[in-house]
Parts: structure tokens; C-alpha cells; sequence
């Protein structure tokens, strides 16, 4: 029975079906994670004989020393920064207009959503065409405003900018359509009784339509800035295997990728994957607690 009190016996036949699934993600999950935090401890490691000749916090000051790591962390924030609020405002406003169109809404929701199912590599020839110099789409458009061709991609002022772009455009369409799932779970007798109460749009969307998104926002918000501190593949295939001009897209994943697949200072590496995993954890929860309280706040401080 459903609501039958678990008993050890139901409890072992949980775990023994639960048991493949929990051994995957031990082995190649949980393990890797604690693999990293004790590897980040190194001071004195063979990878290759996997022998420890000592401990301690000399990699965290390694990184504290090194310039390219706080120009990585500067450009992963300012690129967590520009991509996650845009990437939900524009995939909100998307949303709402398309859930109002109903002739070709499914065409318009799987245009949007291409871009997310599309290979990094197929992505990035697209748009190397689009920011080229002087063939470039992106500058035809902004010739027409009368502003002077951009190299964006050999630019360092411009390059981390054309990085935020392509991350914007990768991730929308997935936003896009959670949103798109969120309204549709909303109560249409919401909106009927607001009508009946002479509301305009804009009051239905600031007193009914927002409020009520708040648990997808958070859903997008957190994949948002998760996706966007990991951003690798999207660096390597737009600049072609480099950090951009000068270091000017240099991420954190994309150092962590130097460090150990290229320099081999594995410790280092694996130091730096801590932090990373330390600014994700912190901005998730500082996001959770922002929406948690202006939930409270909507909610009359329940």
C-alpha cells in the first residue's frame, strides 16, 4: 500500500532497486567530489603513482597569488552577471508573447529551443560567421546605424562580450520554454476574477502572473548561474582551443581545463574546482534566500 508504514524489510527492497543507480552516481559523482577536495590538499603529488608526499593549503595560496586565476574569476562573475538576468528577462518577455499566440506557438517554441539541442562546435561556425570583421552579419546591422566595423572576436574589449551574447542565445530557449510550462500551470480563474475586478495588464502581471512564476524563476535563475560558471565549450570552440585575445574570455572552468589537462599541475586544478564549487553553492543559496523572501514578502509574511 501506498502510505504503508516503510519497514526494514520494504526498505532493503528500495535500496536493492535503488542499488544500480546508487552505485553510478557514487562512482562517478560523489567519489570525483571528494576525490577533488582531497587532491586540492596536495603540496608534493605524482598523479602518476598516485603518491602523496604532503599536505596542506599551499595550492589555495598558489591561486591567491596567481593573476590569471583572479582574471578568470573576475570574467566568470561579470559573465554570470550580464548572461543569467538577461537570459530570464528576455526568456520571460518570449514567454508571455508566446503563450498568447496560439497559430504556430509549437513552430516558434522549437526555433527557440534549437539552439539549446545544437552541437557547440556547429554553434560557434555560426557565429564566428556572425562576429566576423568584415563578412560578419553583426557588423553589416550595425554598419546600417553608422557605427565602424567591431573585430569581436580578436578584440579583448569586445570578445568577452561577444561570449556573453552566444551564452545568452544558447540558453534561452530552454528558459524559454520552463516558462512557457509555468504559465500554462496557472490557475486561469486568476486572471478571470482579476478581469471581473477591472485590472489592467500590467497589474495582472505584477500581482498575478510574476508572483505565481516565482518557483520557475528560481528553477531558471539557479540553472542559469550553475550553466554559466561551468561555461567551457563554448570559449573553446569560439575562439578555437584559446582563452580568447590576451586572456580576455579566461573562465574558471577554462583555467581549471589549463591547469590540468595542459600544465598538469593537478592539485592546482583541482583547488581551483573547489572555489568554483564554493561561488556556485554561495550565489545559489544567496538566490534561494532572495526569492524566499520576496516570496514571504508577496505572500503577506507567511
Amino acid at each position: 500500500m501506498i502510505n504503508a508504514k516503510p519497514t526494514l524489510r520494504s526498505t532493503l527492497h528500495a535500496l536493492l532497486y535503488l542499488a544500480p543507480l546508487l552505485l553510478i552516481t557514487a562512482t562517478f559523482t560523489i567519489w570525483p567530489v571528494i576525490n577533488s577536495f582531497l587532491m586540492s590538499c596536495y603540496t608534493k603529488y605524482n598523479y602518476f603513482t598516485d603518491h602523496v608526499g604532503a599536505l596542506g593549503g599551499a595550492d589555495f595560496v598558489y591561486l591567491w597569488h596567481d593573476p590569471d586565476f583572479h582574471l578568470a574569476v573576475r570574467n566568470t562573475l561579470i559573465l554570470v552577471g550580464g548572461v543569467v538576468p538577461l537570459t530570464v528577462l528576455l526568456a520571460l518577455g518570449a514567454a508571455l508573447l508566446l503563450n498568447r499566440i496560439n497559430w504556430l506557438a509549437g513552430f516558434f517554441q522549437a526555433l527557440y529551443f534549437l539552439p539549446f539541442v545544437t552541437s557547440t562546435v556547429a554553434l560557434a561556425l555560426v557565429w564566428n560567421w556572425i562576429f566576423h570583421r568584415d563578412n560578419g552579419l553583426l557588423n553589416l546591422l550595425l554598419s546600417w546605424l553608422g557605427i565602424a566595423p567591431i573585430d569581436w572576436l580578436n578584440d579583448p574589449r569586445y570578445s568577452l562580450l561577444a561570449l556573453i551574447i552566444v551564452c545568452i542565445w544558447r540558453g534561452l530557449g530552454f528558459s524559454v520554454i520552463l516558462f512557457l510550462a509555468g504559465l500554462n500551470n496557472i490557475d486561469q480563474r486568476y486572471y478571470q476574477a482579476a478581469s471581473i475586478d477591472g485590472a489592467s495588464s500590467g497589474q495582472i502581471l505584477r500581482q498575478i502572473t510574476l508572483p505565481l512564476l516565482t518557483p520557475t524563476t528560481v528553477l531558471i535563475t539557479i540553472n542559469a548561474i550553475i550553466a554559466n560558471f561551468k561555461v567551457f565549450d563554448q570559449v573553446y570552440a569560439l575562439f578555437h582551443g584559446s582563452a580568447g585575445p590576451a586572456n580576455a574570455d579566461l573562465t574558471m572552468m577554462y583555467y581549471l581545463y589549463q591547469k590540468f589537462y595542459i600544465e598538469h599541475q593537478y592539485p592546482v586544478a583541482a583547488a581551483s574546482g573547489v572555489i568554483l564549487f564554493g561561488l556556485i553553492v554561495s550565489l545559489t543559496a544567496l538566490s534561494f534566500w532572495y526569492f524566499h523572501r520576496r516570496s514571504l514578502r508577496l505572500g503577506g509574511g507567511r
